[in-house]
């Protein structure tokens, strides 16, 4: 009898975890199993790389990007149709006061997640009933699944730290109650959501992000990359443009290494609310020609081939495929020291490990321009690395 799953994400925008996403429906591709899809805002730019076997749900779809100016203007209408629909927004305002107290006392608003309530009772009201429903990700995909979506079994994914991230029961409604397993990405991020749902340790295990190793190669071979004639070392980051990716302190990082006479641009290769402020950085830094916003690109590959050193320096992280990327494709890879970066890269082995400052980077980075030898053998080591998804896979199945 053929199996009906139903996967639920907030956008399909060019990110981690929706990448991540279409590399495991790529996994579900079995004639027992009809797989469907629904994306919360109805956007992003990945719906074309949706797998052949995998419905769209969405009677609507817009792939212009939440970033750009129409894609914005498409959200706002997606979260305003929402309010108004079945008066959500009369049913959940003393929600959006209470929790909007909540985090102006804590001194951060975070709008995104008091609207994802809204886009969850906002959304299409699905009449199937599934054997597995999947909430591919916190907040509105994981509101979506546990409240309003009928199914034998369901599934949730956290993609990051939990605690860190802003997220908690009060905010959450305790939704993952109502779920019959929960798959954060790395052990890191279950030991998280663990300390917030300890009731949940039997019902919780790591599902490590599912790379294409062999597709990456693939696709790093095609044309794309660095376009300019730079002669000197060549820095890549890809990751979205965020607080938490702590952007400024590798702009100040390459402050140091321009003063310090090092031959060196540094690229990013990302999106992200953060631009504008990072571009005024950039500027009094007087950096416009060393450090470089690229915007996301479809294909980064060329670009992790082609690059001289990979720097991945964020302020917390669930587990991050660019790292995984990066280390498929041999880079000499720097990262921040933090948990789950420490359990990605092996400090002098497969990468170098390095305290999350400017002055602690911008001496790494230096270390290894002027020891070529010992970047290549780190990139060696880190094109080593195999990953392996083949057990949690069988515990996502296991649920039918």
């Amino acid at each position: 009898m053929c199996k009906n799953i139903l996967f639920v994400i907030n956008t399909l925008s060019r990110a981690g975890a929706e990448t991540a996403m279409l590399e495991l429906l790529r996994c579900l591709d079995d004639p027992e199993m009809h797989v469907d899809l629904y994306v919360l805002l109805g956007q992003g730019e990945m719906a074309g790389s949706l797998p052949e076997n995998v419905t769209l749900l969405n009677k609507r779809f817009s792939e212009e990007s939440v970033l750009s100016g129409r894609g914005r203007l498409h959200m706002f209408r997606t979260v305003m149709g929402a309010l108004l629909r079945r008066g959500t927004v009369f049913r959940r305002f003393p929600y959006l006061v209470k929790n909007g107290f909540r985090m102006l006392k804590r001194r951060r608003i975070q709008t995104d997640k008091l609207l994802w309530r809204i886009l969850s009772d906002g959304g299409m009201r699905i009449q199937k009933e599934y054997d597995l429903a999947v909430a591919f990700i916190e907040g509105g995909s994981a509101y979506y699944v546990a409240d309003h979506v009928k199914a034998k079994k369901k599934a949730a994914f956290i993609h990051i730290d939990y605690h860190m991230s802003g997220y908690d029961r009060e905010l959450d409604q305790n939704c993952y109650l109502k779920f019959d397993h929960v798959f954060p990405i790395s052990e890191e991020t279950e030991k998280s959501f663990l300390e917030v749902y300890p009731e949940l340790e039997g019902r919780t295990s790591t599902f490590h992000n599912i790379v294409n190793q062999k597709g990456i190669l693939e696709k790093s071979t095609l044309p794309g990359g660095f376009t300019d004639d730079f002669q000197g070392t060549r820095i890549l980051t890809v990751a979205r443009l965020n607080k938490q990716k702590a952007f400024p302190i590798a702009i100040e990082t390459m402050k140091l290494l321009k003063d310090a006479g090092v031959s060196a641009r540094w690229y990013v290769l990302g999106e992200g609310e953060e631009r504008k402020s990072l571009e005024q950085k950039i500027r009094e830094l007087g950096l416009e020609k060393d450090f470089l916003l690229l915007g996301a690109k479809e294909n980064p590959y060329p670009y992790y081939r082609q690059t001289d050193l990979y720097v991945h320096a964020t302020a917390f992280e669930g587990k991050s495929i660019a790292i995984q990327e990066a280390q498929t494709l041999s880079c000499s890879i720097i990262v921040s020291d933090i948990i789950s970066n420490r359990q990605q890269v092996q400090h002098g082995v497969d990468g170098l490990v390095i305290g999350l400052t400017p002055e602690e980077l911008a001496a790494a980075i230096m270390d290894l321009i002027n020891h070529p030898e010992k970047a290549k053998l780190l990139g060696e080591n880190a094109a080593k690395k195999k990953i392996a998804y083949e057990e949690d896979l069988d515990r996502l199945k296991s649920l039918l």
